[in-house]
């Protein structure tokens, strides 16, 4: 299993593996052929169903401006490659328009990018693969989930954890300084900014619940409109745990050092999903994006609120299995609707599933790991036009 950074990416919007990872492999690919005096990109499958919508095209554009090259771009989408339904082939050609190079890159998920004779996992930092495992070796260590990840990691991981709520904060209040309408086209408003501004003229329970809305819609905005966000596990799901996070902070007072602690906890939980199934919309729906998102809000939230490991078990397995079968079915191909709502409404179950974990005492009859398995069946059965094609579903219109 690699390591957590890998789920915490910065970067910027509207689509990890549609803006983020061809981003990131037009740039090796760059580095790599410096003596290309023009290039082309074919985008095949998912990636170039809906890369228009999710800005594909300008991404690879403006990072081959980088290095002073033109770039055409090309779009396959009935053509699926057998490896992953994200794909792409970058060309290098010479003056004379002959092609001197060519190379697939695989976006599978979380801004990752994997070359097409690489594996697409490397770098396995963990000893465990499975969260049964890792809790019966807390158990037996008398350590909790967070300190066993930071245990497996590199020595700068707390250092770079802080970057990343530094990024999810300042997320958080761009977007709710932001007003006006989304870019793409479907004439979409902002709605952070009015829901912080009702939220803190409420009083009671109502009051402070709703801030949590405007927290993940403030995210998820600024991803949309192509801001600096931290994938969690993706940008279409970016909004959830600092949304989560953010309003514990505020609510119960929980310290910086608290909140990077359950950042810790939250990327375990993503690394085990990405590690057994899938974070990509393209391959297993959103309940790999949002439910996923969810399952790492509602384990470091219950861990903020002093949960046993297997209370963080049980909420983290809560939060995937009620994202079952949950279709990727974006409008327009934008990284919109229904996304954006379903980072708000994917916190609040979020810390229901706090709550309903914390009045147990983390038994329960189905394990996390096996609604993982049962999730990475339910993606991989599902039609493709359910599946970041914005071919079916919502998506129709």
């Amino acid at each position: 299993m690699e390591s957590i950074k890998d789920i915490y990416r910065i970067g910027y919007g509207p689509s990890s593996s549609h803006t983020m990872g061809p981003r990131k492999a037009m740039e090796l690919f760059t580095l790599k052929h410096g003596r290309a005096r023009s290039l082309r990109v074919t985008l095949y499958g998912a990636l170039a169903a809906t890369g228009r919508g999710h800005r594909t095209d300008v991404a690879l554009i403006e990072e081959a401006a980088r290095s002073h090259l033109d770039c055409e771009v090309l779009w396959e989408p009935e053509t699926i490659l057998e490896r992953h339904p994200n794909a792409l082939m970058i060309e290098a050609l010479e003056e004379n328009g002959k092609i001197f190079c060519a190379e697939k890159y695989y976006s599978v998920g979380g801004g990752k990018i994997v070359h097409e004779d690489e594996s697409v996992s490397e770098d396995h930092i963990y000893p465990h693969t499975n969260l049964k495992d890792i809790l019966q070796w807390c158990l037996e260590n008398g350590r909790p989930l967070w300190e066993y990840t930071v245990l497996h990691e590199s020595d700068d991981l707390m250092e770079y954890l802080k970057e990343v709520w530094e990024v999810m904060k300042a997320s958080i209040r761009s977007g709710l300084d932001h007003e006006g309408v989304l870019p793409g086209g479907l004439n979409l408003t902002r709605k952070a900014a009015g829901y912080f501004a009702k939220a803190m003229h409420l009083s009671g329970p109502i009051g402070k619940r709703s801030r949590v809305y405007a927290y993940a819609l403030a995210v998820s905005e600024e991803n949309a409109s192509g801001g600096r966000i931290v994938t969690a596990p993706t940008c279409g799901s970016c909004g959830v745990v600092p949304a989560v996070l953010m309003y514990q902070k505020e609510v119960y007072k929980i310290t910086e050092n608290r909140i990077l602690r359950a950042l810790a906890t939250s990327g375990l939980i993503g690394a085990l999903v990405k590690e057994n199934a899938s974070i990509s919309g393209a391959e297993v729906g959103c309940q790999g994006e949002i439910g996923t998102a969810c399952a790492m809000a509602s384990g470091a939230s219950t861990q903020l609120m002093g949960g046993t490991n297997y209370q963080i078990e049980y909420a983290a397995e809560m939060g995937l299995e009620h994202h079952l079968g949950l279709t990727c079915d974006p409008i327009g191909g934008l990284v919109q609707i229904p996304c954006i709502e379903r980072n708000a409404l994917a916190s609040a179950r979020a810390l229901n599933h706090m709550n309903y974990s914390l009045l147990s005492d983390g038994r329960h009859r189905i394990s996390f790991d096996e609604v993982v398995s049962v999730m990475n069946e339910t993606g991989k059965a599902l039609p493709s036009l359910y599946r970041e094609t914005s071919g079916g579903g919502l998506a129709k219109l």
